[in-house]
């Protein structure tokens, strides 16, 4: 079990610094879905920093992060990405199905594109010696549940020449004929996102399939493309 005073601790810490007045103005602009404690990022993380964590041992680290996601305030789930982030490293291929557990709980694009991140980094590192990563996300690129596809789509940003084209190019092809605004705009943050790295082959792409691609997708995807290609 999780020591009982680390996660205490931790809610004592943030718990003490609540600004009701920006924990429903942050609650607003989250149209009403979570609790806030009312702390901003920086604010957050520098509480958490002066709880003197060392780092975690995996199973310790995975027993928080769940511990938080249970808990009502928002922060908690950002404090949850944030360590994921900070021990990506410690991640195996079996802990890909608890991240796709946590992006279908307390959903939204926040924690679900935090999570984006850290599966990223944790795909960039194994998908080389362990294939049954990036099958995870062909699969993942079906799932029923809109945000396990947004993470699928949106896993490779930051990857630049690392990129995968033909599955990023296959990805967005793929949900191309969905209607969720969340999936069309992961579709063009990622290719915007490639376009730094390749802004020919993204173009290249977008014109090929302008009738399946939403107008959205293509706005996003083009943002970075430059007037001379």
């Amino acid at each position: 079990m999780l020591h009982h005073t680390t996660l205490q601790a931790l809610q004592q810490t943030l718990l003490s610094h609540a600004n009701p007045q920006k924990a429903q103005a942050m609650a607003d602009y989250q149209r009403g879905q979570f609790a806030f404690i009312g702390l901003s990022a920086p604010e957050r993380r520098a509480l958490v920093k002066s709880l003197g964590w060392k780092k975690f041992p995996r199973t310790e680290l995975l027993r928080l992060v769940q511990a938080c996601w249970e808990l009502p305030q928002r922060e908690f789930q950002y404090v949850a990405v944030d360590l994921l982030a900070a021990h990506h490293k410690l991640l195996q291929t079996e802990d890909i199905a608890l991240l796709l557990t946590l992006t279908q709980q307390r959903s939204w694009w926040d924690s679900v594109d935090g999570l984006a991140g850290v599966m990223g980094d944790l795909l960039r590192r194994l998908r080389d010696t362990d294939a049954t990563v990036i099958a995870q996300m062909d699969a993942a690129i079906q799932h029923e549940n809109f945000w396990v596809r947004r993470i699928a789509m949106l896993h490779q940003l930051g990857w630049r020449k690392a990129t995968d084209t033909q599955r990023l190019f296959g990805y967005a092809l793929q949900l191309s004929h969905e209607q969720e605004f969340f999936i069309r705009k992961a579709i063009g943050w990622a290719l915007r996102d490639y376009a730094r790295e390749a802004p020919v082959a993204v173009r290249a792409f977008v014109l090929a399939h302008r009738d399946q691609l939403s107008p959205l997708s293509q706005r996003e995807a083009l943002k970075h493309c430059g007037e001379a290609i």
